[in-house]
This record gives structure tokens, sequence and C-alpha cells, in this order.
């Protein structure tokens, strides 16, 4: 169904994963999609395979979010969906933290995220959607995971926040957090083999629905809180972890 024919969306980290899988949705689904990322070549290769435009950004510059929140306007004037995708994965103990994985994760998922949004509400139409990836793990309290769940909480912040100001302008602002997704995140993060395949199987005993996520599913949220089906719905965080959190 081309629910979304004749908007204009904007997939932040969208040349893999669930960003990839958000844009083949959105564009399925009638929207002249916009992707970014920080490889040039693994952008261009996700941009010709999808049939959609792509745009080299590094969401960990705050600089690189105002070039591309202009040169989306430039090319297709006003944005009327903004998934704001883009992350990394930063894991360690509060006693063993380094100021290096501190910056890098929350430049990236925190203030990268938060200017990425602060960029574009000038060129946001009416009634636009704007949806944050967040995760489930911002509202546990894992061991190990202090850095990246932090980011994630302070971000469902900015999004209620940002709901209530948007508002006016009939833009609404909601946040998916999925549980533990399929995706290429864990192999980014130099998981693999039997190391990653045991953290697999530890997370799945932990999941109430004993499976990881798919990355389709998330996409498929995405696109509905994008369309009219979801044009009452603001500030909301969505769960999507199998019951993992319960």
């Amino acid at each position: 169904m081309k629910n979304l024919e004749g908007k204009t969306a904007v997939v932040t980290g969208g040349n893999s994963g669930i960003g990839y899988a958000a844009a083949k949705e959105l564009k399925e689904q009638g929207a002249s999609v916009i992707i970014t990322g920080r490889r040039k070549d693994a952008l261009e290769l996700a941009a010709a395979e999808l049939g959609v435009t792509g745009i080299v950004a590094d969401q960990g510059q705050v600089s690189a979010i105002g070039e591309l929140a202009n040169a989306a306007a430039d090319q297709f004037g006003k944005v009327d969906i903004l998934f704001i995708n883009a992350g990394v994965l930063g894991m360690g103990s509060v006693e063993n933290a380094t100021e290096e994985v501190f910056d890098n994760v929350i430049d990236i998922n925190f203030k990268g995220a938060y200017f990425t949004l602060s960029k574009f509400i000038p060129f946001l139409s009416e009634g636009a959607s704007v949806v944050f990836l967040s995760s489930n793990t911002a509202s546990m309290n894992g061991a190990e995971s202090s850095i990246y769940s932090s980011g994630k909480a302070a971000l469902n912040s900015v999004m209620r926040i940002a709901a209530v100001e948007l508002a006016p302008r009939k833009i609404r602002v909601n946040a998916v957090s999925p549980g533990p997704t399929e995706t290429a995140i864990m192999g980014k993060a130099g998981f693999e083999g039997d190391q990653l395949d045991a953290i697999k199987s530890w997370v799945i005993d932990r999941v109430p629905l004993k499976k990881m996520g798919d990355a389709g599913d998330v996409a498929k949220m995405v696109a509905y809180l994008s369309g009219d089906g979801a044009k009452f719905i603001t500030g909301s965080e969505f769960v999507m972890d199998g019951g993992m959190s319960l």
C-alpha cells in the first residue's frame, strides 16, 4: 500500500541494519527517501540497491548535520518524515569507562541525534513525523551498559519535550525502542564467531518470545508512525523487545 505517497523521508544511518530496512519500507510505501551514512562506498551501494538518494554525513559532527539538513532541503524542499537512526554501541563498566568510548557513544547517539532534530526543524513540513531510534535498554539496568543506556534514556527525554514544542506545527515526535535485533551492529562492535553466537544465545534466553527481533518489523513501526494512521500519536515510546524488559 502506498500510504506515504508524495512524502519525503530522511533516514540517518540508512546504509545498513534497521536504517536500511526502514528506508526500504518507506520507499515501498511511496515516499521519496534520502539515506545518510559516514562511509561513502557503503552508502552509495545501499542507495543503488534501494533506489534512493544517498548523502554522506557523519552524525557525530554537528557541522555535517547542518550541511545535511541544507542539502536535503535544497534537493527535496520540505521533509515530511525524519527517522533519526544512526548510532553505535559502547559497552563497559562504570569503573573501567574511558573518555574515548564515552565521547564516541554520546557524540553520535545523543548529541548527534539531538542536533539532527534541531537542524531539521526549520525544514520539517506542517504535520511531519519524527521518529528516534531508542532502545529497550533506556529503561533497563544491565551491567556494562551505562553509557549506551543513559544516552538512549536522555534521547527519550528530548523526544517528549520536542513533542510538546513542535505540537503547534502538528509535528509528531516519537521513539521506537527495539530489543536485541538481527543486524550487523554487534559485528561492528568487534563480536564475531563463537563469541557472537554465545551473546545471541544469552540474549534469546532472556526474551520471553525466545527470538531476536527483525529489522523489518521495526521498519514497519517507523512507517506506521510516519503515516496518517498515527496522526494522534506523539511523545510516545514504542518498545519492541519480545517482552525482554517485562
